[in-house]
Formats: structure tokens, C-alpha cells, sequence
């Protein structure tokens, strides 16, 4: 089959490549020097939007009005876009092979794509069931959620299945999205995680307490400390039940999994160095092959703020990664300097009226301040972490724009707080005076 040549690849179709490509835009691309090539059918759009707005039952989010760079205040980038700038969309197109010694990829269909720089922009992919072996775990039915075809599975589901019964499996990100997307849509929900309370990666007991109370409220059944082991199906190979492994049994219309995900790095193994996880890059987003860099969900880079190697999962760091990384290109290519990535940790998530917003580390103590009932009719509280005496995370739910500021500041900055119960005293005020 013909090669096609190119001096950028970016492969990978997500968050990461849309805003790669934006700011390659605006560093200056010739036409027919760029290319994004993706398995999925259609323009990088923001993904974050699939386990949100995309599910609601009145006024949904449909393509093309999630495409990058929207969901960060930026242009809409259409299909039409890339071709006014030259830019190649090389869509419905897996890559089943990387030779990076030889700058060359190949395709499932079998076309070479040959390149002088690549970007690995591959993302995550999530963990299923079917992995473990679970029983009965490729029931029709059984949704997971990563990229827009999943998403219209699921809508057709919660239409077909109206009124019905789902199960969440899960209690993280996708968990908590989901299960309050599904509950707007007047689903009987239930959620089933193993933790001892929701999101144990970022948040305390004190936290999580309010958002399982306020789901609760909503109706949601919430079943922690356990685990689904198995699934039956009816005739027509539909799920019809969960089994958990405390011998409970919950009826299923709907089951959607959201377990965690892997970075996609297998294209590249022993071609690469890697860290923890995923593929080793420097403050450049550069890899151990000087003519591959490594942005998203598959870099581990350095950290600098906490002068550490870190694999970051954020839309957040997605966009910002891949704009250091071609600004790193481009740099290169003009003889100037560009600063190394010093970010931010950030993380945020809405359902419901609820939306939070964490900013920093989350080690050491730390302290609850606010109003966290979840009865409470306009519920603000907030979390700070502490460590040798600093303040080096804040979690704040139900803040405006000027207080998530404020928080985000007290992270980067982090000021010392001797005084635990000062600190739970003064609350917000703390970082708003930072």
C-alpha cells in the first residue's frame, strides 16, 4: 500500500492531539506537514463532556458543539478547521505498529505513515471486567465509557431502557458522573464499590461522606465494600443481574463500569524508556528517542513543583501538555528557549448542582472547614492538606470563580498553616487573604 510521509505525526485522536494541533496553528504549519491520526471516526473533541452533557435527557451536547478547543474557553476547531490549515485528519485508522528507530507506523489496513517527529497523544483505555474473567461480563448492555461511540451505546440504552434499573460499578470519576447522568434521567441507580467511601484517590472520609449523602438523598443505593463477581443475562443475552460478592444480587436494566484505566504504551514497549506506568519524558514532553515525545495520560514527567516523576489522568493536564510539547518542537526548530512544565495538579468534576474543584497534593493532614451537609441547600466546604507544616493541596465544592482562584494560589503557593485549628476556624477566608 502507498506511504504517506509527513514531518509531525500525532497519534492519538483525543483531547490532547486537538489542542497539539491548535497550537502548532498558531506556531506556524505548512500545509501537508502535520498529520493527527486516530482510530476514532471523528475530530478531537473534549472528552469530559461523554459522562456529562452528553447523557442529559433534555438539551444534550451533541457533535459538533464539543469539538476542541471549547471546553477551555478557546475556538470550536471543526473538521473544516484542520483543513484550512493543511492540517491532515487521518481518521477511523488504527495503528498497529510503531518502529520508532525507523520514524515509521503501519495501520491494521496496512499503511505505512512515515514521519521526522511524533507525538504520542494515545491516552488511556479503560479496564473491563472481560479482563478478569468475570462471569457474564459481555452481556449486552454492560457499558463502559470512554469515547463517543460508547456514549451513543449508552444513550440508546437509557431511551430503550426507560424507567429501568442501573448499576454502577464503580466509585470513582465515571462512577459519580455516571450515576448522577443516569439518575437525571429517572433510572433506579444503584453503586457498588469496594472502598470504604467514593473517590478514596483524592478524597478524604469527611469529603466523600457529602457526596454519598447528597446521592442518597437523590435516591441512589449505595453499596460500599463489595465487589460484582458475576452477571446473568436473559434470552436475548441482556444483563438482567449483578452478583456481588457479599451474595447480594441487584436487578440490572443498565450496568455501566467505571474500574480505572491504563495508558495506552503498548505500541512502544521496549522502544521507550517508561516510569511508573507510563512513557518517561522530560519538562519538554521529550522522550528517551529524541524524535518522539510523549504527551496526557501516557507521560511520566517530571513534576517540578514537587520535584518528583509523575503520570498525571486529566483533561487539565491533557491540553497542557500537548501545547508545552509543540512549543517545545517549534523551539527547537528556531533556536529558542522554552520554559520547562511547571503545573499545577488540578482535578474537578460536576454533577448534579454540584461542582468541585481540587487544586495541588493531597499527603499529609488534613483539615475540613464549611458547611458539609448534604442537606444544606446551597452546600460550600472545602479540604486543605498539609504537610511539614504547609498548605500543599485545597479542595473546595460550590466556590466561585474568584475562590477557586483563590484556592489554586494557596496550592502553588504553599503558605504555612502551624495551626490545624486555626486553619479549620478560618476556612476559606485563609486562602482568599493569600
Amino acid at each position: 500500500m502507498a506511504e504517506k510521509s509527513f514531518k509531525y505525526v500525532i497519534l492519538g485522536g483525543g483531547v490532547a492531539a486537538g489542542y497539539a494541533a491548535r497550537e502548532f496553528a498558531k506556531q506556524g504549519v505548512q500545509p501537508g506537514e502535520l498529520a493527527i491520526i486516530s482510530k476514532e471516526a471523528v475530530a478531537p473533541y473534549e472528552r469530559p463532556a461523554l459522562s456529562k452533557a452528553y447523557l442529559f435527557p433534555e438539551g444534550a451536547a451533541r457533535l459538533p458543539g464539543f469539538h476542541v478547543c471549547v471546553g477551555s474557553g478557546g475556538e470550536r476547531l471543526l473538521p473544516e478547521w484542520y483543513k484550512e490549515k493543511g492540517i491532515e485528519l487521518i481518521l477511523s485508522t488504527e495503528i498497529v505498529k510503531a518502529d520508532l528507530p525507523a520514524n515509521t507506523l503501519v495501520s491494521a489496513a496496512g499503511e505505512t505513515f512515515k514521519y521526522q517527529i511524533l507525538i504520542i497523544a494515545t491516552g488511556s483505555t479503560v479496564i473491563k471486567l472481560t479482563d478478569f474473567g468475570v462471569q457474564g461480563a459481555d452481556a449486552k448492555n454492560i457499558f463502559y465509557l470512554r469515547e463517543i461511540d460508547d456514549a451513543d451505546k449508552l444513550v440508546e440504552a437509557i431511551k430503550a431502557k426507560k424507567n429501568g434499573k442501573a448499576v454502577i460499578v464503580g466509585g470513582g470519576y465515571i462512577g459519580l458522573e455516571l450515576g448522577a447522568a443516569l439518575k437525571i434521567n429517572n433510572l433506579d441507580v444503584s453503586m457498588v464499590y469496594p472502598e470504604p467511601w467514593c473517590m478514596p484517590r483524592l478524597f478524604t472520609s469527611g469529603i466523600a461522606a457529602f457526596y454519598e449523602g447528597y446521592y442518597a438523598n437523590k435516591g441512589i443505593k449505595i453499596i460500599k465494600g463489595t465487589v460484582a463477581v458475576g452477571f446473568s443475562s436473559d434470552s436475548n443475552g441482556e444483563v438482567k443481574e449483578v452478583q456481588l460478592k457479599d451474595g447480594r444480587v441487584l436487578e440490572a436494566d443498565i450496568v455501566v463500569v467505571g474500574v480505572g484505566g491504563r495508558p495506552l504504551t503498548a505500541l512502544f514497549k521496549g522502544q521507550v524508556e517508561e516510569e511508573t506506568g507510563g512513557i518517561k519524558t522530560d519538562a519538554f514532553f521529550k522522550t528517551s528517542v529524541p524524535t518522539v515525545y510523549a504527551v496526557g495520560d501516557v507521560a511520566t514527567f517530571p513534576l517540578k513543583l514537587y520535584n518528583e516523576l509523575r503520570r498525571v489522568e486529566h483533561v487539565d493536564h491533557a491540553r497542557k501538555s500537548a501545547e508545552q510539547a509543540v512549543k517545545a518542537i517549534k523551539g527547537l526548530e528556531k533556536g529558542q528557549s522554552v520554559d520547562e512544565y511547571d503545573y499545577l495538579p488540578y482535578f474537578y468534576s460536576r454533577s448534579f448542582d454540584l461542582a468541585w474543584q481540587f487544586y495541588g497534593d493531597n499527603v499529609g493532614d488534613t483539615v475540613l472547614f464549611g458547611d458539609n451537609n448534604p442537606q444544606s441547600p446551597k452546600p460550600k466546604f472545602g479540604s486543605y492538606w498539609i504537610k511539614d507544616g504547609k498548605v500543599v493541596g485545597a479542595f473546595l465544592e460550590g466556590g466561585s470563580a474568584e475562590e477557586n482562584q483563590a484556592i489554586a494560589k494557596v496550592a502553588k503557593l504553599q503558605p504555612k498553616a502551624e495551626n490545624l485549628d486555626a486553619l479549620a476556624k478560618e476556612g476559606l477566608a485563609f486562602a482568599c487573604k493569600i
